[in-house]
């Protein structure tokens, strides 16, 4: 698709595209609209075709040789749009929300969190820091534009019984209202693809609907039933009542949670070693990703010391087919996650989650999984 680094360039430098001041955010679908393919252009999505390619990205594949129609740079698009579902899980907006905000952010930014825009637009979806949106490094968050737009949107009266294009536009404002449409199709399928990835992410209306299924026996803690919920309330420090380390876990694994459980109820310090958290001196306690370090350490894997390199450590898996001792990683983005913790089984996560809190374990359902990587 080469047209689309052309067009872009094109209609970003005329003017006669720019619409009116009146614009609550000034938007690059004003601008691709002319040179973007026609809602013809992306009829007839195959929906299998699209899960097939968007799952081999999400599980590490280069993009080299991924194509999903109407995305040109693949490797970049499919984790923005995974970030975009998993903002709307993470609020409870239901899957239409999401289709959405996936059809919105296809047409002002192609799925690209670019740095320029129309006047001062930015990211995702084009947001303006001088009309409100937050500041301009807020907007290059992909976590927090996507949070504003379903903010914005859940704010809209009425916008569950609008088509994708009223609803969107009711949100930004456009000055070309009807080009989001030609997204519908391929952002359902994005979203379909997407949301089954996530511990209860795949029903219907993208909220939970676990209560209506048999419970699972898996030990993976992703499939319905198992998100952790059956522990309860969890005491901040404490190993829940009636947990033990499955069974199948690999023997490595089992060193790794044993030792990430005996550091817990430790306070968290930002930057801390981890090499003696009960110890007097604070840096000797765990921040997130030294907490996974020291476990692997103890188990004979050597890990990276940050969760931006760990990120890229062993491979990628799926967050529906995790296993103990995979590392899982939250907030910031995909490829630049900000927060790491462990998967235990049993649909549980050890983690160190910030500043004035104790190293804990959470139910899984508690975690917006932006990447999963297995390194043993």
């Amino acid at each position: 698709m080469k047209w689309l680094a052309a067009g872009i360039g094109v209609v970003f430098l005329s003017p006669i595209l720019i619409a009116g001041t009146g614009m609550m955010l000034a938007s690059s679908a004003d601008a691709v609209q002319s040179s973007g393919p026609s809602s013809s252009c992306l009829s007839d999505i195959d929906s299998d075709k699209v899960a097939e390619q968007v799952t081999k990205i999400l599980d590490g594949a280069s993009g080299k040789h991924v194509h999903v129609e109407g995305l040109d740079l693949p490797a970049e698009q499919v984790p923005n749009a995974q970030t975009i579902v998993a903002a709307g899980l993470s609020l409870d907006v239901p899957k239409k929300g999401q289709i959405i905000a996936l059809a919105t952010a296809m047409q002002e930014s192609r799925l690209r969190n670019l740095a320029y825009g129309d006047r001062d637009s930015l990211g995702l979806f084009q947001q303006r820091p001088s009309q409100g949106w937050g500041s301009a490094e807020q907007i290059r968050d992909p976590t927090y534009a996507s949070e504003q737009f379903y903010k914005h949107l859940l704010k809209v009266s009425g916008w569950q019984q609008m088509t994708v294009t009223q609803a969107a536009q009711a949100v930004q404002k456009s000055g070309l209202p009807d080009a989001y449409a030609q997204w519908e199709e391929l952002a359902t399928a994005l979203q379909a693809a997407i949301a089954k990835t996530f511990p209860g992410g795949g029903d219907a209306d993208g909220k939970g609907t676990d209560q209506d299924k048999k419970p699972s026996t898996s030990t993976t803690g992703c499939a319905p039933g198992e998100d952790g919920s059956g522990f309860g309330r969890i005491p901040e420090g404490s190993v829940p009542k009636g947990y033990s380390i499955p069974k199948d876990a690999h023997p490595r694994a089992r060193k790794v949670i044993t030792w990430a459980m005996q550091q817990l109820g430790t306070l968290y310090q930002w930057g801390g070693s981890c090499t003696n958290s009960q110890g007097p001196d604070p840096m000797g306690r765990c921040d997130c990703s030294s907490l996974m370090q020291q476990a692997y350490a103890h188990a004979g894997v050597t890990l990276t010391r940050t969760t931006y390199t760990q990120v890229n450590e062993g491979k990628a898996v799926s967050p529906s087919q995790l296993e103990p001792g995979d590392l899982i990683f939250s907030r910031g983005t995909a490829a630049r996650p900000e927060h790491v913790g462990m998967y235990m089984g049993e649909g549980l996560v050890i983690d160190a989650p910030r500043t004035t809190k104790p190293v804990r374990i959470t139910p899984i359902k508690d975690w917006t999984i932006l990447a999963a990587r297995r390194v043993i």
